[in-house]
């Protein structure tokens, strides 16, 4: 059976792609740093706890991880940010960000690459609607997550004659845990948000395509623009 390594999967954009592929019948091994095989009740779906933002940690699961031959998936989602002035954030938050948001994808990519070019497999990465714009209060966080778009795009360049794809998603705000240390949050209405579901769909829709198809780059966007304040 194949099988998809799912970072970020204890919860939100993570957990319901998590969720959808195990419905989709792969195996799942799901990474977090708070993740247990309580997470996600299936029996096709493992978990492995590890803090992505330890680069140490990751190598270790990777030599867990490049064992098994079964791997056609990886879905890079694991990540965070913060808004705030460059000058008030301190360097250790910035080396977490980077190492989380965009070292860790590559260095998962990197140890997979092998087994994903056997099985003909895919990489999706989850970056965000940052990586195509320029916000205020956002420099620290749209410089990992468009570079994790530039390295989606270029690594397609390299492995396409390998018959793998590497998919960058974009979404916009999406209803998730990743607000929750913000000072603002998703809309409350429908048609302003995203929900984590939307993403997984897009994966299936990808995944449900004709072989020979590739789609490198995609933003998924609410139809209209919404944002709330914290009170």
């Amino acid at each position: 059976m194949a099988t998809a390594v799912v970072t970020g999967a204890s919860r939100g954009i993570g957990e319901a792609i998590s969720q959808r592929l195990l419905e989709l019948g792969y195996d799942v091994i799901g990474i977090s740093r708070t993740i247990n095989e309580n997470s996600i009740h299936h029996p096709n779906f493992r978990a492995l706890s590890c803090d992505l933002s330890d680069e140490k940690m990751t190598t270790s699961i990777l030599t867990l991880l490049a064992t098994d031959p079964s791997i056609t998936i990886l879905c890079n989602v694991a990540g965070f940010g913060i808004f705030e002035p460059h000058e008030e954030i301190n360097a250790q938050t910035i080396t977490k960000m980077v190492t989380l948001n965009l070292t860790a994808p590559m260095m998962l990519s990197n140890g997979l690459l092998r087994v994903l070019k056997f099985n003909e497999g895919i990489i999706f990465n989850i970056t965000s609607i940052e990586a195509l714009r320029h916000s205020k209060f956002s420099a620290l966080y749209t410089a990992t997550k468009a570079g994790l778009r530039a390295f989606s795009l270029s690594l397609f360049e390299e492995v396409r004659k390998s018959g793998v794809n590497v998919v960058s998603i974009n979404p916009d705000m999406t209803t998730s845990s990743f607000f929750e240390e913000l000072r603002f949050e998703t809309s409350q209405e429908f048609d302003k948000r995203l929900e984590a579901e939307d993403i997984a769909d897009t994966i299936q829709n990808i995944l449900q395509m004709r072989n020979g198809v590739a789609i490198t780059d995609i933003t998924i966007r609410p139809q209209k623009f919404g944002i709330e304040k914290k009170k």
